[in-house]
């Protein structure tokens, strides 16, 4: 499958999104920014990352976490995972929060995110007077323990 990605700002140019080994399900998304942004414990802000995608019909890009940042710093996704739609044509931004206890600086070209494309399968609703029984029913939250 091929992605088409452009750059939307040539200075400051971040990486494209890439693999960072053969193995890897999602490829890293990169901060594009003139400045330094700080993140103070328990704020939220958007992160560019200077590119737009083009994502074939039937698949949707994943933004996700980096499990890296999340466990040395508490820096996690706001919105986790965030969805990049097929007709979605606009800049990727990265909506990061500071969980942690400590400022938290970004810079230009660090790693923030990982993105996985994935297939999406689109649903026909049908309403009904009676849903099909099932063992399980209503139980919601911990209804089977913890």
């Amino acid at each position: 499958m091929k992605i088409y990605f452009k750059r939307l700002r040539k200075v400051p140019c971040a990486p494209l999104p890439q693999y960072m080994t053969p193995g890897a399900s999602g490829m890293d998304l990169f901060a594009s920014l003139e400045k330094e942004i700080t993140l103070e414990p328990g704020e939220r802000k958007i992160i560019p990352t200077g590119i737009a995608v083009a994502i074939p019909e039937g698949y949707e890009g994943q933004v996700r976490p980096r499990s890296g940042l999340a466990i040395q710093k508490g820096i996690g996704l706001v919105n986790g995972p965030g969805t990049i739609d097929s007709d979605y044509r606009g800049e990727i931004g990265v909506l990061l929060i500071n969980f942690g206890k400590e400022p938290y600086t970004i810079r230009h070209g660090e790693r923030i995110a990982q993105m996985v494309i994935s297939e999406v399968h689109r649903a026909t609703l049908e309403e009904v007077n009676d849903l099909p029984a099932t063992q399980r029913q209503g139980g919601g939250f911990g209804h089977t323990g913890f």
